[in-house]
C-alpha cells in the first residue's frame, strides 16, 4: 500500500529541520540519510540502514563521515534535549540514570569487558563479557502512560561500579545547562545512590530519587543545644533502628504504579542521612502487595526534595522503571546488541545517531497528531489501532522505502520537507514552537 509523501506527519519534517542545525552544512545530506535509515532497521548495521533507503554515495562514504567526519555527536544530542523541552515542555523534568551490558564475544570490541550479570537472568552466566553503557534518559507520559527518550549514552571504558558513577556524572554535567530553567529530578536505583554522584548532581541544581539499602543509617535532627551546655554540639539525634520504624504510623494506599493500580504501604520521615554528611531528605519505608493478599520485602526510597509527599515519592521512583522497555527496545527492535564499529568514538556517534531515530518515533508516539494514527493502520486486524513505535515505524517504511531523501533537502530554505509540499499550500505546522 503506498501512502504517498502527505502520509508523513509534518512535526517529523519540522524536527529533522531542527536538528540538522547542529550540523555543519556539509554534513547534512549524510545525516538525514544515516538518521532515516537507522530510524527504520531494526538492525544495527550501518549497511542495513544504506540498503533502506536509495543513497546517493558509495557506501564507504557513510562509514569516512561516521569515523572522520567534522561533527559532535555531542552537539546532536544537545540539540534533541532542545526539542524534547519544545516538545513536550513540562513543568518538572525527571531524567533516569541507568546501565545495561551488551554482550560480545570479541576482546577487541571498544569497552569489552568482564561484567557482573546483576539481572539474574536464567539462561546466561554469572559474569559476561559485553559492553556496558551508562545511559541517561527523560522520562515523560500522559496519563498513566510513561516512555523514556534515550539523551545521552556513555561505554563505560572499564569494570566496575566506579566506572559507571563517572559515566553516569558525566552524562549529567553535558546537559544540565540546558534544564537550568525548570525543576529536574533525577531517578536512580541502588548502584548510583552513592555519596559522590548525590552531591554532584545536588550541586548542578537538580534533586536525586532513588532506592538506598534499608539498612541505612538515618537519624533524628539533634535535640536543641541548652544554655551553657559543654562540649561539642551534637550532629545527629537518636538513629532509626528496625523496632523504632516498627513503632512509626503505617499509611496503605492504592497508587497507580507501573501501568495499574497496586497495593502499597509504607512510613515515611524526614531525617538525617549519615551517608550524606546529615543532609535532610525524605524517607520512605514502603512495602508493595503481591497481588496475592501478601507484602513484598521493604524498600527504602530516598528523596533530597523534602517537600514531596511520601506518596509522590513513590510515584516518581515508580517512573524510573519506564527506561527497562527502552532498553529492551533499543537492542531488540533498534539494534543497539549488533551495533559494531572498530574504535570507541566511532561507535558513540552511531549509537547516538540510532537513539535520536528511536526518540524522534517516541516522540510521535506521544502526540495526539491524525497523521500519526493513519500509520497505524496498516494491520487491519489490530483492534482500536494502537499506537505504538513499531508501528509508527512500519508505517514510515511503507512511505521512505528506497526512496532518495537527500533530495528533500531544501538548501535555500534549510528545510526538510518532500518535493511535493513545496510550493503548495501545505502550511500546517507541528505542535512544537521553532
Amino acid at each position: 500500500m503506498d501512502r504517498g509523501y502527505g502520509g508523513i506527519p509534518r512535526p517529523l519534517c519540522d524536527w529533522i529541520t531542527f536538528l540538522s542545525q547542529a550540523l555543519p552544512a556539509r554534513s547534512v545530506g549524510t545525516f538525514l540519510e544515516l538518521l532515516i535509515g537507522a530510524m527504520l532497521t531494526p538492525a544495527g548495521f550501518v549497511t542495513e540502514a544504506y540498503l533502506v533507503l536509495g543513497m546517493r554515495n558509495h557506501w564507504t562514504s557513510y562509514y569516512k563521515w561516521l569515523q572522520q567526519g567534522k561533527w559532535s555527536w555531542l552537539g546532536l544530542t544537545r540539540q534533541f534535549v532542545r526539542l524534547v523541552l519544545q516538545v513536550v515542555g513540562p513543568e518538572e523534568v525527571h531524567l533516569v540514570v541507568d546501565d545495561t551490558v551488551v554482550l560480545r564475544a570479541s576482546k577487541k570490541a571498544p569497552g569489552s569487558q568482564i561484567h557482573h550479570q546483576h539481572g539474574n537472568k536464567p539462561n546466561l552466566a554469572q559474569y559476561v563479557r559485553g559492553q556496558c553503557w551508562v545511559s541517561l534518559a527523560w522520562v515523560t507520559g500522559k496519563g498513566s502512560r510513561f516512555l523514556a527518550l534515550p539523551l545521552l549514552s556513555r561505554l563505560v571504558p572499564a569494570a566496575g561500579n566506579r566506572g559507571k558513577l563517572v559515566a553516569a556524572n558525566t552524562l549529567i554535567r553535558a546537559v544540565y545547562r540546558l534544564l537550568r530553567e525548570r525543576p529536574v529530578r533525577v531517578l536512580a536505583d541502588c548502584w548510583y545512590m552513592r555519596r559522590p554522584f548525590i552531591e554532584a548532581t545536588l550541586s548542578r541544581g537538580f534533586h536525586v530519587v532513588g532506592q538506598v539499602r534499608v539498612d541505612t543509617r538515618v537519624y533524628d535532627a539533634p535535640p536543641e543545644r541548652q544554655p551553657g551546655q559543654r562540649g561539642r554540639p551534637r550532629k545527629y539525634g537518636e538513629k532509626y533502628t528496625p523496632e523504632r520504624i516498627e513503632r512509626l504510623e503505617r499509611t496503605e494506599a492504592t497508587l497507580w504504579l507501573h501501568g495499574r493500580e497496586q497495593a502499597v504501604r509504607y512510613r515515611s520521615r524526614v531525617v538525617l542521612a549519615r551517608f550524606l554528611g546529615g543532609r535532610r531528605v525524605r524517607v520512605v519505608w514502603c512495602e508493595y502487595s503481591d497481588g496475592k493478599g501478601q507484602w513484598k520485602k521493604p524498600r527504602l526510597l530516598l528523596s533530597t526534595d523534602t517537600e514531596l509527599t511520601p506518596g509522590q515519592v513513590i510515584e516518581i521512583y515508580a517512573e524510573r522503571w519506564s527506561i527497562e522497555p527502552m532498553f529492551h527496545q533499543l537492542k531488540q527492535a533498534w539494534g543497539l546488541k549488533e551495533a559494531w564499529q572498530q574504535t570507541r568514538q566511532t561507535l558513540h556517534r552511531w549509537v547516538h545517531l540510532t537513539q535520536v531515530g528511536y526518540g524522534l518515533i517516541q516522540l510521535l508516539s506521544y502526540l495526539d497528531d491524525e497523521a500519526v494514527r493513519q500509520l497505524c493502520q496498516g494491520a487491519p486486524w489490530r483492534r482500536n489501532h494502537p499506537v505504538t513505535a513499531g508501528r509508527i515505524r512500519q508505517g514510515l517504511q511503507e512511505i521512505f522505502r528506497q526512496v532518495p531523501v537527500r533530495r528533500w533537502w531544501n538548501r535555500k530554505c534549510k528545510k526538510f520537507e518532500p518535493p511535493d509540499w513545496r510550493g503548495s499550500d501545505h502550511v500546517e505546522r507541528s505542535s512544537a514552537i521553532f
